[in-house]
């Protein structure tokens, strides 16, 4: 088997999410642990993934802080696998995913499932990429720029203060 490239030090923030998240089991645990499962034979039941892939995956996911195993309630060998705050901040990933498969992979009309707001029942709305100031920003409009170590913590101190 060939051995799979890892993108550890890459300064690309997308090259380094890849390298924790960016196969599709692990995107659909995620998916599936925001739906609220807990055990590893939820995610088996769920997913129909071979057990050691599943294994695996849940293992990768914890090392890379997304999840949390522990024991269950009530005891036993089972474990739990919750989400950390590092996880739970992968939920506009998540929508982002949903709601592009919505418009992207499914013919009008063709079933397929909805994330609502559990308070009023409806629809959540498209997700949109805005500047600062709040006005929506196309690709071509944007540009990427390399930062330097502690530039970052200096802008989101500026900008929270």
């Amino acid at each position: 088997m060939v051995a799979r490239t890892r993108f550890d030090a890459d300064p690309c923030p997308v090259a380094r999410t890849v390298n924790a998240i960016g196969d599709w089991w692990s995107l659909l645990i995620v998916r599936d642990a925001f739906d609220g499962s807990r055990r590893f034979g939820d995610f088996h039941r769920s997913l129909g993934i071979a057990k050691n892939i599943l294994s695996a995956r849940l293992r990768a996911l914890e090392e890379a802080g997304v999840l949390r195993g522990e024991p269950a309630p009530g005891g036993g060998s089972h474990r739990e696998y919750l989400l950390t705050d590092k996880g739970r901040a992968l939920f506009p990933v998540i929508v982002a995913l949903r709601q592009w498969g919505e418009e992207q992979c499914f013919t009008p009309g063709e079933d397929h499932s909805r994330l609502l707001d559990r308070r009023t029942g409806r629809p959540l709305r498209p997700l949109r990429i805005q500047a600062a100031d709040g006005r929506p920003v196309r690709p071509e409009e944007t540009v990427v720029e390399k930062v330097p170590e502690g530039v970052i913590e200096d802008m989101v101190r500026r900008l929270d203060g």
